[in-house]
Order: structure tokens, then sequence, then C-alpha cells
């Protein structure tokens, strides 16, 4: 085992909160900070009957970033309902878009120290609403504030192309620019705006052996 050498390969899921001024299927106005549960409505707290509209603001800031990623725009997209159960999903579904994505087929160019860049593929960019925020401050009690619930996000999938961390430092401060650059997010990552989700994997990398005198009766 100690021969063998070992590659580190990284993936990332971002998630980026974009700037509308309302929620991504109402019209509750998004600010950051305020008394808990202020911005909400029955859409975004899930009451029975509600009718949720899309926000084109946020699908015109989704296409835009999309094509700044060098991505294939879907001729045809749909939204999907993602089940789980958590206390700040009131609607225990979340509004996400799966197998029909807005945009496939991309790649972003980041720098690295050599001088070189290096494309880092992008699998799919799609739309999605946020979940609320679980607040455990209370003692012995958790409460739940909803007036992130229902923002939008764009929730932007690589390939697997980083093998380092300065890798993926150089990816996460070219896509800041990026988005900052379109008008289309704040891009502050203290306020929750860009999360990143790494998958982390080790390939082996293994020598070809030779194999001399071998008869071939």
């Amino acid at each position: 085992m100690s021969d063998l050498e070992y590659k580190v390969i990284v993936g990332l899921e971002i998630h980026v909160h974009l700037a509308t001024k309302t929620k991504m299927f109402c019209g509750c106005e998004l600010v950051y900070g305020g008394k808990a549960n202020s911005r909400v409505c029955p859409v975004c707290i899930g009451m029975p009957g509600v009718l949720p509209v899309m926000n084109k603001q946020a699908y015109e800031y989704a296409v835009l970033t999309a094509l700044a990623l060098n991505c294939k725009i879907s001729d045809f997209t749909k939204w999907d309902r993602k089940s789980y159960y958590y206390p700040d999903l009131p609607k225990n579904y979340q509004i996400s878009q799966y197998d029909l994505p807005l945009a496939e087929a991309g790649y972003i160019e980041i720098p690295l120290e050599s001088g070189q860049t290096k494309k880092i593929r992008i699998i799919r960019v799609h739309l999605e609403e946020d979940a609320g925020k679980n607040t455990h401050t209370l003692g012995n009690f958790s409460a739940v504030d909803l007036n992130r619930a229902g923002t939008p996000l764009l929730e932007i999938v690589t390939e697997p192309d980083m093998n380092n961390s300065d890798e993926v430092r150089a990816l996460a401060v070219e896509l800041q620019r990026i988005v900052r650059y379109l008008g289309v997010s704040n891009a502050d990552m203290q306020k929750g705006h860009m999360r990143f989700e790494p998958n982390i994997n080790l390939q082996i990398i293994r020598n070809g052996s030779e194999h001399k005198r071998l008869s071939s009766r």
C-alpha cells in the first residue's frame, strides 16, 4: 500500500443567492436580517391552496449567469418537488429542478499559480428556492425563522476537475467575481450568499506492470 500514489479529485455544488427584490414564488421582500418571521406570507409557509408565481427577474439572472459560464441554455425546463421533512421547510418539499435543468455543459476557467489557466467543466445550472433557518438560542428550545424561505437560489454543479485546495479557492474567487460583475448576486459569503458543498475523493494512481517470457501455449 505504501507504493500507491493518490490524487485528490474535487467537485463542487455551489448555491448562489440571487439579488432579486422579492422571493422566488411570492412578493415577500428580500432583506438580510430583520425580525424573525417578519417577511413571510401564505406561500412562504406552505398554506393549503396558495398559488406560487415565478419571479421573472430570478429566471433572467439565472440565464445571464449560465451564459457567462459558457453553458447551453435548455429549450425546455420545468420545476420539480424535492420532498424531505425538516422544520425549516414548512411545505415538506422544496421547489427545484431535477431532470430538465435550466442549463448544462458549461465551463469556467481559473488561474493557476504557474500563470496558466485550467478549465473546470460545469455539469448543470438550475434554479431552486432556499429553506428557512433553524436557530438554537432559546435554551432547551429551537426556533425556525422563515424569512429566508423561498429565496431564489442558483445551484451550480461542477465536474470533479479540481485537484487541490488552491484550485477550489481559485474557482470560488472567480465565480464570486463573475456574479458580482453581472450584478446578479452580492456574493457575500459571511451572509450566506454563496455556499459551497465539496465532493472529495481520492483516486489511486497505479503504474502498469510488464510481464516477460509469457508463452502463448
